[in-house]
């Protein structure tokens, strides 16, 4: 696989009513070709959110944003730029954090999450020191962790609930 170096394409998902922010690593090269997070056809990041609210998986973009809208979950990226191998995150080199320090002051967080070990690590290093809130790793959605069921992903995946109700 060739490396190359990617700057991040994706602008952030939230608005005022945004309770939790889920981050990734970086835009795998289906989600940057497709324009949105988590758009790689084996990915189970979309049905384990439906899953978790007992609707469909949304079927575009449109969809995608105004169901992340909906139930106040804010999307993004650790990374504003890396030398990455396809999509995989044990390849990543040269890693710059995305502002989320920045995007916490926009909207009202009440927690971060990140989609993996690999989310979470750059996270803690590149950004919780500015963002000054951990955050909680959850199960990587990634067909390359498809030894965890996908019943198992939603259950882990409902440690978010909390943080989304109230004012």
């Amino acid at each position: 696989m060739v490396r190359e170096t990617i700057r991040h394409p994706l602008g952030p998902v939230f608005d005022s009513r945004s309770r939790v922010l889920i981050l990734g690593t970086m835009p795998s090269p289906a989600s940057r070709a497709g324009a949105f997070y988590y758009l790689h056809p084996q990915n189970r990041f979309w049905p384990v959110l439906a899953a978790l609210f007992g609707e469909e998986p949304p079927a575009d973009n449109g969809a995608r944003r105004a169901f992340a809208l909906r139930h106040r979950i804010a999307l993004w990226d650790v990374l504003a730029r890396c030398s990455i191998e396809g999509a995989g995150d044990a390849s990543i080199r040269e890693p710059e954090g995305n502002d989320i320090a920045g995007l916490l002051k926009k909207a009202p967080i009440r927690a971060v999450f990140a989609t993996g070990q690999t989310a979470g690590r750059l996270y803690h290093r590149l950004c919780e020191p500015a963002a000054g809130i951990p955050a909680i790793v959850l199960p990587s959605p990634s067909a390359a962790n498809c030894a965890m069921r996908p019943e198992t992903l939603v259950e882990r995946y409902r440690v978010i609930l909390p943080y989304l109700t109230g004012p």
